[in-house]
């Protein structure tokens, strides 16, 4: 397939380019920086210059490709209190996309998340398929963002194989920016690893090539209307993250009281509280999707989370 990837230079992207090349893919990637055409040259893959904003390009190159991979989300503004613009523009890119793709049963694959689906139990690929079994304990941010999910899914009806990988919190491995980089960066801050009450919140968790491998797998298979879970691990404990990362900054382990969570762990406070474990069986099933990389707590103990940091 010629396979039109956004986010193609980015934390997932990085690893589902070479995923697909080496599956025998061709791929387009959506570049909107020299840096990132750059890269994705090297990488063995054509570049369309752009951004989200260039609906027009996205749909042009849609159009021109066998499937589309959505990956790309302005995290830079959502994270910078501007999450509803960001949602906004994955909602207008995702709508172009099924413009472009209805009536072809050509594939497109999106991102979503995993957190706060069905705190306190264990989620399933059947829950939060329709916007009213969206859970009132997920944030703000994340409950708009899911509407985008529930959009691509509705594409099904317009004859676009549409699915959804749900991604964990952490898609962990050496490089990783997100939440278990921020959770180092605040415990260097305050001297100490925290955790908020008994730390027994469960965070599902999954390595990136892992996810990069799921993502290949959705696009050549997955039936219209797929939502797809990419938690290698069910729940990890997040005391059992602090306890790792008091070990290899050798600073105490602490429970943090819920109505200092805010304070602790500024931007995170509204995930970090979250029991938000999910299973991944029927995905497996569906797909052959048999993750075979590194835990989080053993990625963690390999060090490479804590040497950036001057450890």
């Amino acid at each position: 397939m010629r396979v039109f990837v956004t986010g193609a230079s980015g934390w997932i992207g990085s690893a589902l380019v070479p995923e697909l090349i080496g599956a025998g893919h061709q791929v387009v990637g959506l570049a909107r920086s020299d840096a990132s055409a750059a890269a994705l040259t090297k990488a063995g893959a054509d570049t369309v210059s752009g951004t989200l904003d260039d609906l027009d390009v996205l749909r042009e190159t849609a159009a021109a490709s066998d499937g589309v991979i959505h990956l790309a989300f302005k995290h830079d503004i959502a994270f910078s209190g501007g999450f509803q613009d960001a949602a906004d523009a994955d909602r207008s890119a995702v709508e172009a996309f099924g413009e472009s793709l209805a009536g072809s049963g050509r594939p497109l694959v999106i991102a979503s998340g995993l957190v706060g689906l069905a705190p306190g139990r264990v989620s399933t690929e059947a829950d939060g398929r329709t916007p009213d079994e969206v859970s009132a304990h997920l944030p703000g941010g994340p409950r708009t963002r899911m509407g985008t999910a529930h959009a691509t899914l509705a594409l099904a009806d317009r004859n676009v194989r549409s699915s959804v990988v749900r991604l964990p919190p952490t898609v962990h491995g050496e490089g990783d920016g997100g939440f278990m980089a921020a959770l180092i960066a605040i415990a260097r801050d305050k001297g100490v690893a925290g955790h908020i009450g008994d730390g027994t919140q469960r965070w599902p968790a999954a390595h990136r090539d892992d996810v990069a491998r799921l993502f290949r797998l959705a696009l050549e298979g997955a039936p219209a209307g797929s939502v797809l879970h990419a938690s290698a691990e069910d729940g990890v404990p997040l005391r059992s993250v602090a306890e790792v990362i008091g070990r290899h900054l050798d600073v105490p382990v602490r429970s943090v009281p819920a109505e200092e969570g805010a304070e602790h762990f500024t931007w995170l406070s509204g995930f970090i509280g979250l029991d938000s474990p999910a299973s991944s069986a029927r995905t497996r099933e569906l797909l052959g999707w048999h993750p075979t990389g590194p835990g989080l707590i053993g990625d963690l103990d390999k060090g490479h989370y804590f040497r950036s940091g001057g450890e």
